[in-house]
């Protein structure tokens, strides 16, 4: 039997905000936070917990709006809590989505791609698409972690590919550069079409566009942390907002720690209020010192050390302060993914218009002169 697609007739519509396109984000996707007391509660009952077969003791944190499939704390981000008693690792996996792992509790290693990274509490370190992968607690204490993948958006692609018996580290085989075939070669090769900077390029450049090795990498957070306390050092005379991309060069200018989202890491000196703003990418906040609060969409939402934060759905007006103490925060958004697609549209200051960031000139500083 052939399904066959709908017809829509859309002529005239608005497809603006307000019509065939709505979307109120505050309203459909609005801030969500998981305080610190639930996710103390939820290590505790994992760790309770019989062991699993595969030793994942995993829960995931989902948005009520997120539909069955995604299962996202934003559309695109899922997030999942981890927990290894001592002594406990986690059988080998490997899928096509790439992670982000943050340490909230305790230390170990992860075996990822066959290189060992040793992490200890609030050290960041990322997984490469379908590499095999596996977490060890070593060490004589509690382990847990929170873990942010892009899954939902792949599984919402219907093309999350997970693979729970992946080959060991040792058996995976370098691939061996196959001997030119002149048959399949186009003799023409990519070329201009035209003076615009069009082009046309053949199949077998289509299917084998020059490759990048994608690794692990860790950012220990006592090197971070030193960096981090050198911009609060700067005082008033630095405008630009305290924080520090935990950058991956294989991202190139799109800006990621993963191809898909970034992790910073931000200091907010006390008492500092950031301007409104808004960006079409979505932050998800984990707050582990201090306290503070978020106004989005004219709404408030205080936070405080160990709370996790949906803290700015997309093109939601924002913007965040801390109280009495330092606030350090982790941030996961999904800025690189949007400028790759080009639709990172961002408004640092509502008086102006927005902008395209990666197409178009950015800006100067982040922050105004008298929020400093």
């Amino acid at each position: 039997m052939t399904t066959e697609a709908k017809l829509i007739d859309v002529s005239g519509a608005d497809q603006s905000a307000s019509g065939l396109d709505a979307c109120r984000p505050a309203d459909d996707w609005p801030p969500v936070i998981v305080t610190a007391e639930r996710i103390e509660a939820e290590i505790a009952r994992l760790a309770d917990a019989p062991r699993p077969a595969n030793g994942r003791r995993q829960t995931q944190f989902v948005h009520p709006s997120a539909c069955a499939i995604g299962r996202g704390l934003n559309p695109g981000v899922q997030v999942t809590l981890d927990v290894l008693k001592p002594g406990e690792e986690t059988a080998p996996i490997r899928h096509n989505s790439t992670q982000v792992n943050f340490c909230i509790l305790g230390g170990g290693h992860t075996v990822v791609g066959g290189k060992r990274i040793d992490f200890a509490q609030y050290d960041v370190w990322n997984h490469p698409s379908f590499v095999t992968y596996r977490h060890v607690n070593h060490t004589k204490s509690l382990h847990a972690r929170l873990t942010y993948s892009n899954a939902p958006l792949l599984r919402l692609m219907r093309v999350h590919l997970v693979d729970e018996h992946p080959p060991m580290d040792a058996l995976v085989a370098a691939k061996a550069e196959a001997p030119l075939d002149p048959s399949r070669v186009s003799p023409y090769g990519s070329f201009a079409l035209g003076d615009d900077g069009a082009y046309l390029m053949p199949y077998e450049i289509l299917i084998n566009p020059p490759a990048v090795e994608s690794k692990a990498l860790h950012w220990p957070w006592g090197a971070v942390r030193e960096n981090l306390d050198k911009l609060a050092a700067l005082g008033k005379r630095y405008v630009g907002r305290r924080l520090y991309l935990l950058y991956n060069p294989l991202t190139g200018r799109f800006n990621g720690t993963t191809p898909s989202f970034f992790a910073t890491m931000t200091i907010r000196p006390p008492k500092i209020i950031d301007r409104p703003h808004r960006h079409t990418s979505s932050a998800i906040n984990y707050y582990f010192h201090g306290e503070g609060f978020s106004v989005v969409a004219g709404q408030r939402y205080p936070w405080k050390a160990g709370d996790l934060m949906v803290s700015a759905p997309g093109w939601a007006v924002h913007n965040h302060a801390s109280l009495d103490s330092p606030v350090y925060e982790l941030t996961i958004q999904d800025q690189p993914l949007n400028i790759a697609m080009e639709s990172l549209l961002w408004q640092e200051s509502l008086k102006a218009a927005p902008i395209v960031l990666g197409a178009e000139r950015g800006f100067a500083t982040n922050r105004s002169a008298q929020t400093a």
